[in-house]
């Protein structure tokens, strides 16, 4: 019997533009290897921590909707990023990142902060994105009018997932450091990571969704917080080990396609259309 494909399995097959030269320059076998799909946010978590501390790595693209063997055998949920250490392996990306601090103290920039206090702070924030900011991001660009709703009703729930996740942002970037440009400051820090690949690609709520609603520059609504979000937001954008895993826009289209549509059949998009968290 022919094995039936996943629904979501028709993805470009490989990372394009910047993402492709980091790729090419990461073949060569490695003790620590990464498997990932370049389309992927949490992958982007773990591989963006990589290229910033400068810790050698293989990389190998898989996709995830097709689970295979290799992937299925370090992590029997065939979900990506699964980190390979020294033949045995390590998934969910916030675990993965933070046992890169603690695995290549040799690497800088360390990415934690030293004061425990502030440590276990920014670790509350890093949760907040993972179980707050995430779902609702995904509840915003898979919103669907009910049927049988009204246009009037239908603009009234999607200003409300809107709202959603624009509260979940303001929030965070009111515990920022004030000048910044970074979360806690100058330079980036861990947190910074874990947050940045779903900032990044907020522009697919113009694309499918109207818009994002955050004020422009002097637009009524800009405030302090805003401003002080562009400028994060600018600092993200601009660095490069951000830009160099990301690839051509175009390929992401058909992806988010799905989500926008609420169609897709990731294990992420059947959790939120379920109402819960990361899964």
């Amino acid at each position: 019997m022919t094995k039936q494909s996943h629904p979501d399995a028709n993805v470009y097959p490989e990372a394009t533009g910047p993402a492709k030269q980091i790729v090419l320059a990461h073949v060569d076998e490695q003790p620590l290897k990464l498997y990932g799909s370049w389309f992927c946010p949490f992958v982007q978590r773990v591989w963006t921590v990589l290229e910033e501390r400068g810790i050698p790595y293989q990389y190998i693209e898989v996709n995830p909707y097709e689970k295979p063997e290799s992937l299925m055998k370090l992590n029997p949920r065939g979900l990506v990023p699964t980190l390979e250490y020294k033949g045995k392996p390590l998934y969910e990306s916030t675990v993965v990142v933070g046992f890169l601090e603690d695995a290549y103290p040799e690497y800088k920039p360390q990415l934690l902060v030293e004061d425990p206090y502030e440590r276990a702070r920014l670790k509350i924030w890093e949760d907040f994105v993972t179980s707050r900011m995430i779902p609702s991001w995904h509840r915003f660009l898979s919103f669907q009018p009910k049927e049988g709703q009204s246009a009037d009703e239908a603009k009234e729930r999607l200003k409300k997932v809107r709202n959603d996740w624009l509260g979940y942002v303001m929030d965070f970037t009111k515990e920022m450091d004030k000048d910044g440009p970074f979360f806690v400051g100058a330079e980036p820090k861990l947190i910074d990571f874990v947050v940045a690949p779903w900032l990044i690609r907020a522009w697919v709520f113009d694309h499918y969704k109207g818009g994002q609603g955050i004020p422009e520059e002097g637009q009524e609504g800009d405030d302090e917080v805003w401003k002080r979000y562009r400028k994060y937001l600018s600092a993200i954008q601009g660095r490069k080990s951000i830009q160099e895993t990301m690839s051509e826009q175009e390929h992401y289209l058909p992806i988010y396609q799905r989500y926008a549509d609420d169609t897709a059949q990731s294990e992420m998009a059947k959790a939120t259309r379920e109402g819960k968290g990361v899964p």
